[in-house]
């Protein structure tokens, strides 16, 4: 019996013990389901708005007001339209009261007036994929032409253009090459000069008012200007280089040999007549600083940035720089032809390559056209000094501001200075490196035009 006694009490402290632990778990568990369901909440909250509450000067307070909001309201951050987009405050930020000054007070009420803005998404670069979908739209009006450009009496059209891709900002880079290597006129040897400026409608039209009439005013007095209904963009450059080889060949049909280059460069159009002596303009030519066996570049930080899927290849036909080249009459209305059946591409440079490979046409390479700027050499690389006749044996040289072309015109035109010996061409190809050393991985990823020195040589 006395044993029975003793187990019969250790059972029931172990079913005591059972019961209160279910007991706790129930407990535990009812107060999970209450802090998840926010019955615990306070049915009233109590804020205070200071007098540098941004809230406050929002509602037009004059002074600190207690208000009482239910806190169901505060529980939906959707129903919470009392508070403008400011920056959250913690609760224990809110509860200091702070001493400040008069003048400060008033400062940042000013400040607090004014309701911030979301900030605005991200956007990518370049639409790529937009730029797919709507690259087949490739004829766009001419709103401002010069039909009688090529038109001079006693001939049939000038020996030499020189088209200058610009936009409608930079007035001053136009009036500097108007007034140097750019200047039209006659020149020895019966050589007649005209010169074009080929640019688009802006995209931010807000940072130039009035930029249609600017355009207008100075088409009315240097009749020069060649404006097209595309938007002005880094990657609709080739719609620049399209639509101008179609004004050639409707309007400037008969012109002899042409020079095309940015508004940032300086050429030595003596040197470009004297590389032309002797070229049969009813012939393929086009010379420049070419490029070959160049990849395209994958990289999405780069300006150069080409997905897969708008080209797939490893390497880019070989082609020139942009910042200067010279072709003959013919190659270019071949060019205009050939430019219609190839697909646009968002480099213009590497699309006027392409169409040089559809009419099979191998671009010469000249040493003297330096789109890449000079480089340093490794001879002398604290050499800093400006040689004009160094200059004077190039035709052109990139990357330079208005007052480096300015500068560098009336040095090289000082009748002073006497240089001799002229820089020849090459059928010889520009491999894309920046010095004689070996090419290491990943210099093909290299972003054409890094590297542009002025005046060091």
């Amino acid at each position: 019996m006395v044993h029975m006694r003793r187990l019969l009490r250790v059972k029931g402290d172990v079913l005591c013990s059972m019961l209160l632990l279910l007991l706790f778990c129930l407990l535990f568990y009812a107060r999970q389901v209450i802090l998840s369901s926010g019955w615990d909440r306070p049915l009233l909250k109590l804020e205070v708005n200071s007098s540098t509450s941004s809230s406050r000067t929002l509602l037009g307070a004059n002074r600190s007001k207690v208000k009482i909001i239910p806190a169901t309201r505060l529980a939906d951050p959707k129903l919470d339209t009392h508070k403008p987009q400011t920056k959250t405050k913690t609760p224990q930020a809110k509860s200091k009261i702070q001493v400040k000054s008069k003048g400060k007070s008033k400062s940042r009420r000013k400040n607090a007036a004014k309701p911030t803005r979301p900030p605005l998404p991200t956007l990518p670069p370049f639409d790529f994929e937009g730029y797919l979908k709507a690259k087949d739209n490739r004829n766009f009006s001419l709103l401002i032409d010069q039909p009688d450009k090529c038109h001079i009496d006693g001939q049939i059209a000038p020996y030499l253009l020189i088209a200058v891709k610009s936009v409608a900002a930079d007035f001053d880079k136009r009036q500097v090459v108007r007034r140097t290597w750019g200047r039209e006129g006659n020149f020895p040897n019966g050589v007649t000069i005209r010169t074009v400026f080929l640019l688009g409608v802006p995209r931010n039209q807000s940072a130039l008012p009035l930029w249609d009439k600017l355009l207008e005013y100075e088409s009315q007095s240097f009749k020069d200007i060649l404006l097209w209904d595309f938007e002005d963009t880094f990657f609709n450059l080739t719609l620049k280089e399209t639509h101008f080889l179609m004004w050639v060949n409707s309007s400037c049909e008969h012109i002899k040999f042409i020079f095309k280059g940015d508004a940032d460069v300086y050429v030595n159009i003596e040197n470009i007549l004297e590389l032309l002596e002797g070229q049969e303009p009813e012939e393929d030519l086009f010379v420049g600083d070419i490029i070959v066996k160049a990849r395209p570049i994958r990289r999405r930080s780069s300006k150069y940035f080409v997905p897969e899927f708008v080209y797939g290849g490893t390497l880019y036909p070989s082609y020139a720089g942009g910042g200067g080249f010279v072709m003959s009459g013919f190659t270019a209305r071949r060019l205009s032809s050939a430019c219609q059946q190839v697909e646009l591409f968002p480099i213009d440079d590497v699309f006027l390559g392409m169409c040089l490979q559809q009419i099979g046409v191998k671009p010469l390479r000249h040493q003297g056209f330096r789109t890449f700027g000079i480089p340093r050499p490794s001879a002398a690389p604290n050499l800093q000094t400006f040689d004009p006749c160094f200059y004077r044996e190039l035709m052109v040289v990139h990357s330079l501001s208005v007052p480096q072309i300015w500068l560098m015109w009336n040095l090289l035109h000082d009748s002073k200075v006497s240089c001799h010996n002229r820089a020849q061409a090459t059928s010889r190809p520009f491999s894309w490196r920046f010095d004689n050393r070996p090419q290491t991985k990943g210099t093909a990823d290299t972003d054409y035009g890094e590297t542009r020195v002025f005046v060091i040589h």
